[in-house]
């Protein structure tokens, strides 16, 4: 009887349950330090950020600007190199930069959300080692007629010839 058991309990252990706990999940974690050293701030993370070397024709904040395109040399005004480096979205929000050209989004849309953080964007990517033609791009163009599907091809809106005979 005693085999029986403890071959029981060895089924139900391997066995997946079936059913949910009444505990919640988040009562059995732990609870992480307040400002301990699992938490880092924002400001240290920005930090510890690696600021990338002048590389060929970008050696100034003014020339990555240009490069990158947008016209973003003449929405923010950047003295040194590690200044630039050192700013963060709330920083240029401070210098008047607007959050369309502040995105990382790449826009595919009008909407605010899609060009949110491009500057930053853009330093991610050369912080990253990516070569500035593979990731500068300007603006999408508005879409000319909106709608989707048969009465919608190659930008023409179709319409029937049944429609103009009647």
């Amino acid at each position: 009887m005693s085999f029986i058991g403890k071959s029981a309990s060895h089924l139900c252990s391997s066995m997946p349950r079936l059913s949910r706990s009444l505990a919640s999940a988040a009562a059995t974690r732990p609870i992480p330090p307040v400002g301990g050293s699992t938490m880092l701030s924002l400001a240290l993370l920005y930090q510890r950020l690696t600021i990338p070397s002048a590389s060929g024709s970008i050696a100034t904040p003014s020339d990555f600007l240009k490069a990158i395109g947008r016209a973003s040399e003449t929405k923010l005004s950047v003295e040194s190199w590690d200044q630039l480096w050192r700013m963060t979205g709330p920083n240029m929000r401070k210098s008047g930069l607007a959050v369309r050209d502040r995105s990382f989004l790449q826009g595919i849309s009008e909407t605010p959300l899609a060009f949110a953080r491009y500057i930053l964007w853009c330093m991610e990517k050369f912080r990253a080692g990516i070569p500035i033609q593979e990731f500068a791009h300007e603006r999408l163009p508005k879409k000319t007629i909106r709608g989707w599907g048969p009465c919608v091809q190659n930008g023409k809106r179709i319409r029937s010839r049944r429609l103009k005979n009647k």
